[in-house]
């Protein structure tokens, strides 16, 4: 068996469907359904059991709870950036996260589980997997970084595999049910379908209209590495799971304008809530990722956002 926590979400259902392509059915989706939309993103699937995430994490304490796990992807969290109870972020991205992976040790089960780009906060230390580079600067980004710590300390005497991916600015199929949350190429192609104009935050920190980069990554993408690490159980370790390629968000509003072939850029004034407060720049340090033997070629924006657009859209006209 295969479990997948945050399973009706965005990058775990992508993760099912990949695992389904590939002959597994025999997989156990934890999630917490209370936003209901998301059964939108698994209805298409295929798994053996579903379980919310409550009763899970009460039944991994049982010594007698499964066995014959291959591995988890461990995907579930509060992923809200703008959630300041520290108390409950905590429980949810930290302690559940230990007590998984305790489980998975003990039964000696692959872990592998999400962990994120804010660990490294303003990035004006660069995005290397180092402590040096890392200084969350909200709740949700210290949750993940904390954990990072964590495995640190576990992973010379683990003895079944353990990876963490700290992801970049994932977009994709299967994230709209995220909202506010969604990524800029979502919103981008609902505001020309819309308005005919993207919309974009003008400059800052020096930057022109729209020149702000982020290293944003196709989930098709997100998905290979975490299959990879699955297929390479002797790899371990923490990763930064991003293009190493920094592009600006005119060029993510220029390539869904490209797929309709049609529309405009309008820039709006920048918010003075994010100002001191945004990342302008992220770019992943992929050289771990690279020397672990991962080799494969990462779609640029122009690609993934014309691949994404294609299924966003092709969905769009059938409701």
């Amino acid at each position: 068996m295969i479990i997948v926590t945050g399973g009706a979400g965005f990058i775990g259902s992508n993760l099912i469907r990949a695992l389904n392509l590939r002959g597994h059915n025999n997989i156990l989706l934890v999630d917490h359904l209370e936003n209901g939309r998301k059964m939108q993103n698994i209805a298409d699937l295929d798994i053996a059991d579903y379980m919310d995430k409550t009763e899970f994490f009460q039944k991994i304490e049982s010594p007698a709870f499964l066995s014959g796990v291959q591995a988890v992807f461990h995907q579930g969290a509060c992923s809200a950036t703008t959630e300041w109870n520290g108390q409950y972020v905590m429980a949810n991205n930290y302690d559940y996260s230990k007590r998984l992976l305790h489980w998975c040790l003990a039964n000696e089960s692959a872990f592998m589980y999400a962990s994120s780009a804010s660990v490294y906060g303003s990035g004006k230390q660069g995005f290397r997997v180092e402590r040096a580079s890392e200084l969350p600067i909200n709740m949700y980004a210290y949750s993940k970084f904390q954990f990072d710590q964590y495995v640190r300390n576990i992973l010379p005497k683990a003895k079944s595999p353990i990876a963490g991916f700290r992801y970049f600015n994932v977009y994709g199929p299967r994230e709209q049910h995220k909202g506010s949350m969604s990524s800029t190429a979502y919103h981008f192609n609902l505001q020309v379908l819309e308005h005919k104009k993207a919309r974009l935050f003008e400059g800052c920190d020096g930057m022109e209209n729209g020149e702000q980069k982020r290293d944003f990554i196709h989930v098709d993408d997100v998905v290979k590495v975490n299959l990879w690490f699955f297929d390479h159980p002797e790899r371990s370790g923490i990763y930064n799971v991003g293009t190493g390629r920094a592009e600006t968000f005119n060029s993510v509003a220029q390539a869904v304008i490209n797929w309709h072939k049609a529309g405009s850029i309008e820039y709006i004034p920048f918010p003075e809530h994010l100002k001191g407060a945004y990342q302008s720049f992220t770019q992943a340090d992929i050289s771990g990722l690279r020397q672990a033997g991962y080799n494969d070629e990462f779609l640029t924006v122009e690609q993934g956002v014309t691949k994404y657009l294609d299924e966003l859209n092709s969905s769009l006209n059938q409701k």
